[in-house]
C-alpha cells in the first residue's frame, strides 16, 4: 500500500484523483491540500510515501512548497504535476530532488503507475515533459529567473530580497542583467518577456 498526499488548487481534478487513484492501484490518499501552504502542512503532518503536488498554485507555489518540505523531510518522494513543463522550472524541480514529473492531463491509471514507480525508489519524467527540458535557449541564470518570477507575481524589490534571502542591491543587479538580456526597459516587461517564452 502506498500513501499519498494530494496538493492541487483545482478542486475538481484533486477530488477526481482522490477518488480514482485508490481504484487504480494500492493507494491510500491521506489528505488533500488546495494551496502550497496546506501542502507543506499536510505533508509534514501525514508523512506520506509520495506527495503529488501541482506546480502552479496560488500563494506558495509547488516549487516553494517542495523547497520547504525538503528542509524538514529531505527524503520525501515527490511527483510534480504540470500543464506547462517550462525547461527552467523542470531543471529547478529536479535540482530540488523531485523524483517524478507528469502532465496534469495524464490518465489516473498512468499516474497510479508513476506513484508506484516512485515508491519503489525509481524516477519518472513523462516523455513530453523531458523533451521540453532539452530544448532550452534561455539566456537567464537561475537567480535571474527567480527574481523575474517573483516580479511577475507582483512582489516589490524589497519583498523579493526577503523571499530569496538576498540583499536589495543584489536583486536590482539580477533584474538589470535580466532586462539587458531580454532587451526590455522595465523589470515587469522583462518578466512578461521571459514568461511568454516559457523561461519562468
Amino acid at each position: 500500500m502506498t500513501t499519498v498526499v494530494l496538493a492541487d488548487d483545482e478542486a475538481l481534478l484533486r477530488k477526481a484523483l482522490a477518488s480514482l487513484l485508490p481504484l487504480e492501484g494500492e493507494i491510500t490518499v491521506l489528505a488533500e491540500a488546495e494551496e502550497g501552504e496546506a501542502a507543506v502542512r499536510e505533508t509534514l503532518r501525514h508523512r506520506p510515501d509520495v506527495l503529488v503536488i501541482d506546480l502552479e498554485m496560488p500563494g506558495v507555489d509547488g516549487l516553494d512548497a517542495v523547497a520547504r518540505i525538503r528542509r524538514e523531510r529531505p527524503d520525501q518522494v515527490i511527483l510534480m504535476l504540470t500543464r506547462h513543463a517550462r525547461p527552467g522550472v523542470l531543471r529547478k524541480a529536479l535540482k530540488l530532488g523531485v523524483q517524478g514529473f507528469a502532465s496534469k492531463s495524464a490518465e489516473p491509471a498512468h499516474l497510479a503507475a508513476i506513484i508506484s514507480t516512485l515508491h519503489e525508489g525509481r524516477r519518472w519524467i513523462d516523455p513530453d515533459v523531458s523533451a521540453l527540458a532539452v530544448v532550452d535557449d534561455c539566456p537567464l541564470t537561475e537567480r535571474e529567473t527567480d527574481v523575474l518570477r517573483a516580479t511577475g507575481e507582483g512582489y516589490s524589490v524589497a519583498d523579493i530580497a526577503a523571499r530569496l534571502h538576498l540583499a536589495e542591491g543584489t536583486v536590482r543587479n539580477y533584474l538589470s542583467n535580466a532586462m539587458q538580456k531580454t532587451q526590455t526597459r522595465t523589470r515587469h516587461e522583462a518578466a512578461r518577456y521571459a514568461r511568454e517564452r516559457d523561461w519562468l
